[in-house]
């Protein structure tokens, strides 16, 4: 079982960063591939940022490519969300995820959210 919790999320203006961060236990942190999502409300869950547990192979969205980063601390069991540019369409609760095999909106291990509201 992997246990997560995401923290970071806030109000911010328009133009502003956030830091997302979200803590894993319950297995070696290594071992997994983690991944964002976000879900706005109203809206269904969509895919944020992904990538394999050695961090060679990363994927964003289209609509945060060139604003958002993502990265993991393996010695802290750490995934981080560096949110920059912020977008009042980035108004969303902030999903961190993690799998075995590749990210996606079906992996077993999901933290319980953040909420990031942008303001214009």
């Amino acid at each position: 079982q992997v246990h997560l919790v995401e923290s970071g999320g806030g109000l911010v203006q328009a133009g502003g960063s956030l830091r997302l961060s979200c803590a894993a236990s319950g297995r070696t942190f290594s071992s997994l591939n983690m991944g964002w999502f976000r879900q706005a409300p109203g809206k269904e869950r969509e895919f944020v940022a992904h990538f394999t547990r050695s961090a060679l192979t990363i994927f964003y969205a289209d609509g945060v490519k060139g604003r958002f980063t993502i990265s993991r601390d393996n010695a802290k069991n750490t995934v981080y969300l560096q949110m920059n540019s912020l977008k009042p369409e980035d108004t969303a609760v902030y999903y961190c995820a993690a799998d075995e095999k590749l990210v996606t909106s079906t992996s077993p291990y999901w933290g319980r959210g953040t909420q990031v509201t942008v303001s214009s």
